[in-house]
């Protein structure tokens, strides 16, 4: 039921049959300040009390540190594991450079490369086969020397009886022995030249940086020589072929192609393979 207004103004609200009702809008604004009121009076009860900041404690005396649980002592006693591991990371990561350079895995691979090219197969045997067929070839030849190198540097470094200076000297002077054995004078004396040092007093003072280079360099010299005696018989073969192929006038037909048979025949006669070998294992004795 709608409630209007007393349709006589200047009479007062007691005597009107109709009573005026209050504004709407202020109606409103009332409910409005009340809920927000009550909101903020129950966060103020359900806010948790802050604590009052207590004032700071002064740092502590600082302690002594305890002693080490684990040392490393590399002077004159054992090894630890971690330092072998190193040890054995480092001589492995190094390795292929001193296959390559301190070895005679240079000269023999060079030598069997040339022996392929000889015989003209290009691709047979395969390069793995032949490195794999070299690296044996090395280890046999180097095995005395690595045997030494075991001996008088690793295994006395890992008993502790030699500190890391004394087991390398020692370890690396078979090694050196034998590249200076089958080392040329006139590559140490270039090369001695060339560093500007002079030339050394004896054997055991050639220093390592110039020892390596010219070993390498009479290696391949060495290898350049075994290679051009092997050549010689399959250029013979050639050469008789072509001057056949040119006397009956075949020209168009390559003597290469009837050569390669008479070649791996002759080599798979003579024992082509245990000559090289041979030479090769010969040459260091």
């Amino acid at each position: 039921m709608t409630r209007t207004a007393c349709p006589h103004p200047l009479r007062s609200r007691l005597a009107c049959p109709h009573p005026v009702s209050p504004h709407p809008l202020r109606t409103r604004l009332v409910a409005v300040a009340w809920l927000t009121l009550s909101s903020l009076t129950i966060i103020m009860w359900a806010s948790p009390v802050r604590a009052v900041p207590s004032e700071p404690t002064p740092p502590s005396e600082p302690t002594a540190p305890a002693g080490p649980d684990v040392t490393i002592d590399i002077g004159g006693t054992k090894p630890s594991v971690s330092i072998t591991i190193l040890v054995a990371l480092t001589v492995m990561s190094v390795a292929p450079a001193l296959l390559l350079l301190c070895t005679s895995f240079t000269k023999v691979f060079v030598v069997l490369s040339i022996t392929r090219n000889a015989l003209g197969l290009t691709t047979v045997p395969p390069n793995q086969v032949i490195a794999g067929l070299a690296l044996f070839i090395t280890l046999f030849i180097m095995s005395p020397t690595l045997t030494d190198v075991n001996q008088q540097g690793v295994q006395p470094y890992l008993r502790g009886e030699k500190t890391q200076s004394a087991a390398f000297a020692d370890g690396v002077a078979p090694l050196k022995t034998f590249m200076v054995t089958h080392t040329r004078e006139d590559e140490i004396a270039l090369f001695a030249k060339v560093s500007g040092k002079g030339l050394p007093k004896n054997r055991e003072s050639i220093p390592l940086s110039t020892l390596i280079p010219a070993f390498i360099i009479s290696e391949l010299r060495t290898a350049f020589v075994i290679g051009f005696v092997i050549f010689v018989p399959f250029l013979v073969i050639d050469m008789v072929i072509a001057a056949t192929l040119m006397s009956l006038g075949m020209m168009m037909l390559p003597p290469v192609t009837i050569s390669l048979p008479f070649k791996l025949l002759l080599f798979v006669l003579v024992d082509g393979w245990g000559l090289i070998v041979t030479a090769l294992v010969a040459s260091y004795r």
